[in-house]
């Protein structure tokens, strides 16, 4: 997928300051932590669309659950950097979604650091086969 231009691209942008807990010996943060804040601005995402994964549990009896990633690692995220984690659906299918996720220094949002092409799939939540999408969570997803 191409570099993402401006954070307004974004169906959702959440703030995020890098704390010590996230960075390596190095002072920066740590790989796989981008996964963690690519998961919390997914989070929040939902949220935002009144769909909070709890609620989704208890009353669809389905999950979001992380299938697929690609993540391109482009300048490096330091201690204390105040930066903005971007979601964008590019596409729904029966069971899945995907998403562009990237994260950009907040005050200069088009300095992208990291960004991922993620696919989730909805699961039962016990069973963990995959679902359908119900019309709850599809009648209110933004438009790829």
């Amino acid at each position: 997928m191409p570099q993402p231009s401006p954070i307004t691209e974004a169906h959702h942008r959440w703030p995020l300051r890098v704390y010590w807990e996230d960075t390596d010996a190095g002072g920066i943060v740590f790989y796989a932590n981008y996964l963690k804040f690519f998961e919390r601005g997914r989070t929040e995402w939902l949220r935002s669309l009144e769909l909070e994964q709890q609620r989704l549990k208890e009353t669809l009896k389905g999950l979001f659950v992380v299938s697929e990633t690609r993540v391109r690692y482009h300048r490096p995220c330091r201690l204390d950097d105040r930066l903005t984690v971007a979601t964008r659906l590019v596409k729904t299918s029966r069971a899945t979604l995907d998403l562009h996720q990237w994260v950009a220094l907040h005050d200069q949002p088009t300095v992208v650091l990291c960004d991922a092409d993620i696919r989730v799939a909805w699961v039962h939540a016990e069973t963990f086969k995959p679902m359908r999408l119900p019309p709850t969570l599809t009648n209110v997803l933004p438009k790829p």
